[in-house]
């Protein structure tokens, strides 16, 4: 009887497709205290931890072919190229002060930083910590954030784009022409040429929300979406970035995406310990997904099933349900969890899923 149910085990899994055994990828958490933490997409459970050498790693990105991870490093003033078959730091290219924000693009990696940067975030608009601010800055301190461009071919930084104040966001343009970025000190949203650097069009925010934090397009490159931090709101602007309207969200808005579809739109709100969504077309809200503290950043699952958000004050990794729209598992990961991709690409927060 033993012998029968052995075969009938071992007939059945022949026919049981390799697909079913496939890796499913990887994701990669920066965390601000710590290094980068490894999830192996396939048990949703820790893979291990990269020593990124250098202190404060927020920003990541990763190649389109995935050998090498591109991580930030606040302290040290650079990025860590890290192979992804080793887990190994082969090289560290200098940027610039307190760099944050990563994207990769082809052979280039483009990465804010902030010359004039003091550490933490801007005082709340209009209060006395701000007008003190406001009265004791001279130039130095105004001198606007920078948007370092990175050949990763030949290891080193070759120009930069000029941005504004305390740079947090990037995108890129569908067509790949243009850069899109967001200036959290003084409430822009600056369009660049890639190519030239030079500033095409600058969007004020005040009116709509101060600090604009993350910036999207839709996957058919008519729409962008930018989360506004104190106004609690997302603003949805048009491809040639006249704004169209504002769409109320939880307190403090921040990591922001749409699903590969361009159906729905995905926003972190902070404060109000939530990821949103949002019908992409009415932009009517679908739901309110309860999670963790301090969520930054998120990513979905390069099988689209499943979406990952690092909440950085929880300690953990929340993973929801792309179907029910529901918190399936936490997976903690300690020192801060920041920024979170995937490998193959993934849209989310801080990338972009390739066709």
């Amino acid at each position: 009887m033993h012998l029968r149910k052995t075969f009938t085990a071992l007939a059945l899994s022949a026919f049981i497709s390799p697909a079913a055994f496939a890796d499913a990828g990887k994701a990669y958490v920066t965390s601000q205290d710590g290094g980068v933490t490894i999830i192996d997409l396939s048990t949703m459970q820790t893979a291990g931890t990269i020593d990124v050498k250098g202190e404060g790693p927020r920003g990541l990105g990763v190649t389109d072919d995935g050998k090498f991870l591109i991580v930030a490093t606040r302290e040290n003033g650079s990025v860590s190229v890290i192979d992804t078959a080793t887990n190994e730091v082969v090289k560290q290219i200098p940027v610039g002060k307190n760099p944050e924000f990563v994207r990769v693009k082809g052979n280039l990696a483009f990465v804010s930083y902030e010359p004039s940067a003091k550490g933490g975030p801007p005082p709340a608009p209009g209060s006395a910590e701000a007008k003190s601010a406001d009265a004791n800055q001279d130039d130095d301190d105004k001198e606007p954030a920078r948007i370092g461009i990175i050949d990763l071919k030949n290891g080193k930084k070759i120009r930069e784009i000029i941005g504004g104040p305390e740079t947090e966001g990037i995108e890129f343009s569908k067509d790949g022409s243009q850069l899109v970025i967001t200036n959290e000190a003084d409430n822009t949203i600056t369009v660049h040429n890639i190519k030239t650097g030079k500033l095409i069009k600058k969007i004020k925010t005040h009116e709509y929300g101060d600090r604009p934090r993350g910036i999207k397009v839709s996957p058919d490159g008519k729409t962008y979406i930018s989360s506004l931090e104190y106004g609690n709101k997302l603003m949805v602007m048009n491809k040639n970035f006249k704004v169209l309207r504002t769409v109320d969200t939880g307190a403090t808005p921040y990591g922001i995406s749409y699903d590969k579809d361009g159906k729905y739109i995905f926003v972190a709100s902070n404060k109000d310990k939530l990821l949103q969504v949002f019908d992409a077309n009415t932009y009517a809200k679908v739901k309110d997904i309860p999670t963790g503290n301090r969520c930054w950043h998120f990513s979905f699952t390069p099988d689209d099933t499943q979406i990952m958000l690092a909440c950085g004050k929880s300690d953990a990794i929340f993973v929801i349900d792309t179907e029910k729209l529901e918190v399936t598992k936490q997976i903690e990961v300690k020192q801060m969890p920041w920024g979170l991709i995937t490998y193959p690409k993934s849209m989310g927060s801080l990338d972009t899923k390739l066709k």
